[in-house]
């Protein structure tokens, strides 16, 4: 049966329908043909984004117009714009009206969501506990949650499933940091409700409006949501019965004691809301970015080596500690450069202009949409030689240096990741540990992997990779490419 094409713009937000300024076409930056309507740019979009952008970014330019009515929509992978859209004109933009309601109804009116006073509140109140003195303190955590987890996997296998072991090791990190609690026996059950909320929110995107989640075609994402909602709910609700002297010292407490301090700015179904972003946001991206970085390793050996010489010389046996992190100044290139290939959130969050704004040689109306895909940015070899090869020494002090735009794995700007002191911290400190344990190859029929985008970058297929104990690891071989070109 043919799709029936909506009334409305597919990507309009849920405010007031409002076209943009109208403007003669030249006034725009050149683009594809948007035909009547533009929906059938929408349409390819919706079935690759990141293949569409790269096509129009190679047809027309870093400045690129979508005219989808009733929007227009800007492609912005210069490096210098992007930054400038994301730091110098953050008060002249909102995120998308429509991701942000799409996001709301798993997460709330969580700081990820909200906007203006609202937003900063909170913006705020969080910030300390993320700062990097509070997140080195996490570092115990992290390293006993890996080593329970590393404790399990088999000391052999040709093709072992790392992408499923890593999310749940990432979910059991955020979980003890959030929680002081295991994700235990729910990992599956929440790794499988991640992925539908996730994939189902995706879809979102394209369509003007959201049929109500009752609706019976929707019962893999509403059983999701409550899945997720009901572990969330479980913790706070445990943590409540406890006397407070009893709390132990993590993210829920924290959160609890703004609540105490002003229970109206910060009731109880915020602390929920912010309870359900960190643990959205705070093992997706890792888990992600965990299992691109394992495939990397396995596909490109001498790093692996180079690195994993490093981890023993700075470790020596030891496990991983806030003060011998930044020792590990080679593991922490070769993350960097997997965030570089594969950057979880390959296009961030669209803004929307308050104001008409000046940017480059163009001047945009009110309402224009711009769009920043940063993996294409990552990925331009005018910032990156042989971009689509992994090399680590591009982060090496004294490497050549690229724009500051050019490289956006957090965003930039007052919105950049919260949680980005974090993230590295646990990524270097489980990247250690699994090479002083593991090494890590492509089993021998192993074909590189596509990828796919449901909010966050993941494999297509499911990732298996052969692990042997780190002591038994072969001669370097030559590397493979690392991303499909």
């Amino acid at each position: 049966m043919p799709t029936r094409l909506p009334s409305s713009c597919p990507v309009h937000a849920s405010a007031p329908s409002r076209p943009a300024s109208p403007a003669p076409q030249d006034a725009w930056p050149p683009g594809p043909a948007p035909g009547l309507t533009g929906w059938g740019l929408l349409r390819h979009m919706s079935r690759d984004l990141l293949g569409a952008l790269a096509g129009w970014k190679q047809a027309h330019g870093d400045i690129v117009h979508l005219a989808i009515w009733p929007e227009h929509q800007v492609i912005v992978s210069d490096p210098e714009l992007a930054r400038e859209l994301l730091v110098a004109r953050h008060a002249d933009l909102v995120r998308w009206e429509r991701a942000m309601h799409v996001f709301s109804g798993l997460q709330g009116r969580s700081v990820l969501i909200v906007e203006g006073e609202a937003w900063h509140g909170k913006r705020t109140a969080l910030q300390p506990a993320f700062a990097p003195r509070p997140v080195q303190s996490l570092v115990p955590t992290i390293v006993a949650a890996c080593d329970k987890a590393l404790a399990q996997w088999p000391t052999r296998a040709p093709a072992w499933p790392v992408e499923s072991a890593l999310t749940g090791l990432a979910m059991d990190i955020i979980m003890q940091t959030l929680f002081s609690s295991g994700i235990g026996d729910d990992a599956r059950l929440a790794e499988h409700a991640v992925h539908a909320a996730l994939v189902a929110a995706d879809k979102e995107f394209y369509w003007p409006a959201s049929w109500p989640d009752w609706m019976p075609w929707k019962r893999r994402k509403r059983n999701a949501v409550a899945a997720l909602r009901a572990l969330v709910e479980r913790h706070l609700l445990a943590r409540l019965r406890l006397p407070q002297d009893a709390w132990p010292d993590d993210l829920l407490t924290r959160l609890l004691g703004l609540h105490r301090q002003d229970a109206t700015a910060w009731p109880l179904q915020a602390v929920r809301d912010e309870c359900m972003t960190a643990f959205l946001a705070g093992h997706e991206t890792s888990a992600a970015t965990l299992a691109w970085w394992a495939w990397c390793m396995a596909a490109n050996p001498a790093a692996q080596a180079t690195a994993r010489a490093e981890v023993e010389r700075v470790l020596q046996g030891r496990a991983p500690g806030a003060d011998t992190l930044p020792g590990l100044t080679y593991l922490t290139q070769t993350v960097k450069e997997t965030l570089r290939l594969y950057p979880t959130a390959p296009v961030l969050i669209s803004r929307r202009s308050k104001r008409a704004l000046t940017l480059g040689p163009w001047t945009f109306p009110e309402r224009t949409l711009f769009m920043l895909p940063v993996q294409l940015m990552h990925h331009d070899a005018r910032w990156f030689d042989e971009p689509l090869a992994f090399r680590p020494e591009r982060f090496a002090a004294g490497a050549p240096d690229f724009p500051r735009g050019a490289y956006l794995p957090f965003g930039a700007g007052p919105r950049v990741c919260l949680g980005q002191h974090l993230a590295m911290a646990e990524l270097t400190v489980v990247a250690a540990m699994v090479l002083q344990r593991f090494s890590l190859s492509l089993p021998p029929d192993a074909e590189q992997l596509d990828t796919v985008l449901h909010i966050t970058l993941r494999p297509a297929q499911p990732m298996r990779l052969g692990i042997a104990p780190a002591a038994a690891t072969a001669p370097a071989a030559a590397a493979r490419p690392t991303v499909r070109g």
